[in-house]
């Protein structure tokens, strides 16, 4: 790589790291506030708000990184151009070493969002859960005193009638009031708290749950034992469908030892894939603005983080309401953005000229 390209790398990197750590912190102090009730209420300590809050950042970061990588793009372009350092790299036929380094800074961007997308934010998502799980499990054990109505969350009392040494209950009473009209109990002669590979739950022997509906419908359904998970009684965690926490490497491990493509696999990993792809048309689109100088004196100047947030809204806009045929419904707007950068690249490098319409004399 050329000197100038590794100078204009380090410049663009720069731009973009600082922008993305400074948004970053504030989002994750942003997560603490949001979470700090939630956590204190269950009675856990400043260490778990602080991971709980961490584990969130990944789903976050892949939201605004690849803004951050535009208007970290833009600001070095600016930089550039202020110091008539951009005039100097085109007057000096030095645009091929500009391209390439915004080539390979664009190719890095995504290599980024594509780890952070296919095996991070899996993989921080099902650790999230885990954690959720043992603090609802955590929460559950503490509330258990016996021959005491104890309130788990709002909505959700218990009761039992003793717990040995080992964990073992006797005697256990649940009542979960916090549908809109409905309201669903359990009870139990022996119950006890433990782990299977969904997670905690609470395993009842010798019970019955009753349902009552909102339209006043009575159900009871007897069982010699039945597995309740724990964050079913505490409302602490949403698992999704599943493969919100499958890494992408599993994903296709699974789908080549069975031989079997489901559609919601492809769906999801052409979903993982776009934010890649949405990285290189923001970058291509910026650099189609911005790399090249202009002599024009303009009292006003359209702020570059103005046109990258717009360019991020109509990407997202045309996604939404001007989709393409699935499972590539995900990322037509990042494809639309990237041909209409490329477009506008091509003709500032005079690669083709539209045809002039002549006035009249």
């Amino acid at each position: 790589m050329a000197r100038l390209s590794r100078y204009l790398l380090r410049l663009f990197s720069a731009e973009a790291a600082a922008l993305f750590g400074v948004a970053a912190f504030l989002l994750f102090l942003i997560q603490c506030l949001r979470l700090f009730d939630v956590v204190s209420d269950r009675g856990q300590s400043l260490l778990t708000l602080l991971g709980q809050a961490f584990l969130g950042m990944p789903g976050l970061g892949i939201v605004f990184l690849y803004v951050c990588l535009g208007i970290g793009l833009g600001r070095a372009m600016r930089g550039l151009q202020d110091r008539s350092e951009l005039q100097i790299i085109h007057v000096s036929g030095l645009l091929p070493a500009l391209l390439r380094a915004v080539g390979i800074y664009g190719l890095g961007g995504a290599a980024l969002l594509l780890v952070l997308a296919h095996i991070v934010e899996p993989m921080s998502i099902r650790s999230s859960n885990d954690w959720s799980t043992s603090i609802a499990a955590d929460l559950v054990s503490r509330s258990m005193v016996p021959h005491k109505f104890t309130e788990v969350v709002d909505g959700v009392s218990m009761i039992i009638g003793s717990r040995d040494s080992e964990g073992r209950i006797t005697d256990f009473f649940a009542d979960d009031k916090r549908g809109d009209g409905a309201r669903r109990t359990y009870f139990a002669k022996t119950a006890l708290i433990t782990r299977d590979e969904q997670g905690f739950v609470l395993r009842m022997q010798d019970g019955a749950t009753q349902q009552l509906s909102q339209s006043g419908r009575f159900s009871e359904i007897s069982f010699t034992r039945y597995d309740l998970a724990l964050d079913k009684l505490t409302g602490s965690t949403d698992t999704g469908d599943g493969l919100d926490q499958t890494t992408s490497i599993s994903i296709v491990q699974n789908a080549l030892a069975t031989g079997v493509w489901a559609e919601t696999d492809v769906r999801a990993l052409v979903k993982r894939t776009v934010e890649g792809i949405r990285a290189l048309a923001m970058i291509i689109f910026v650099a189609a603005l911005s790399a090249f100088p202009s002599g024009k004196r303009r009292r006003i100047d359209t702020p570059i983080e103005l046109i990258v947030l717009g360019a991020a809204f109509l990407e997202r806009g045309l996604g939404s309401y001007f989709p393409a045929p699935a499972p590539f419904n995900a990322g037509s707007g990042a494809v639309l953005l990237a041909a209409l950068g490329l477009l506008i690249l091509l003709l500032r490098l005079r690669v083709f000229i539209p045809m002039r319409i002549r006035r009249p004399a």
